[in-house]
């Protein structure tokens, strides 16, 4: 877990419980260690984001209430665009528009991306935007993987400010249908 990812998760009803506990030292050295500047999106995590066919990202509605959606496309769908920018093209559904509503509002998200053949999960934080096709259509089609230009009507883009590679202890392995397939072949 990186120090700035503690600390802007750590609450301080949080830090009490882990003074309870008995954990609170060590989470408070690591904690120590921020220096309140965004994490930096290196090699290993875009490779792990752009190999990625799917992923949760929650929003804040304007009550307040958390609201997770699944995103899924081809793996490299969301990928690293920037520095510490990362982004997606965001395609027509069911037309609710409640992630896209909610960045309006508060642009504070989580997304949680898991590889779950290796038992890896890696947490990301930070401010989104979502950006219609027609006000940054070079931005949005940029991000449009799979020749699939129809029904995309905008994108998001994400600043990163924190990550946390996860514990991978309560990670059941999961094989999608084409993983199980080129499995077989190369057993046949």
């Amino acid at each position: 877990m990186t120090a700035n990812f503690l600390k802007m998760m750590s609450s301080d009803v949080g830090r009490a419980m882990q003074r309870a506990s008995g954990s609170r030292a060590a989470y408070s050295a690591m904690e120590s260690r921020s220096d309140g500047q965004p994490d930096l999106v290196t090699e290993e995590e875009a490779a792990f984001l752009a190999a990625r066919d799917s992923f949760y990202m929650a929003s804040i509605t304007p009550d307040g209430w958390p609201y997770v959606q699944h995103r899924g496309g081809s793996p490299g769908f969301l990928r690293q665009i920037g520095p510490n920018r990362i982004g997606f093209a965001d395609y027509r559904g069911n037309r609710q528009f409640m992630s896209a509503g909610n960045l309006a509002v508060t642009n504070r998200v989580a997304l949680i991306l898991v590889d779950y053949v290796a038992k890896r999960r890696l947490k990301v934080v930070g401010y989104a935007q979502w950006i219609s096709i027609e006000s940054h259509p070079d931005e949005v089609l940029a991000l449009i993987t799979d020749n699939l230009t129809g029904g995309a009507e905008g994108a998001v883009l994400i600043d990163v400010l924190a990550f946390d590679w996860n514990c991978p202890q309560h990670i059941t392995q999961r094989w999608t249908a084409s993983e199980i397939a080129n499995m077989e072949k190369r057993t046949s």
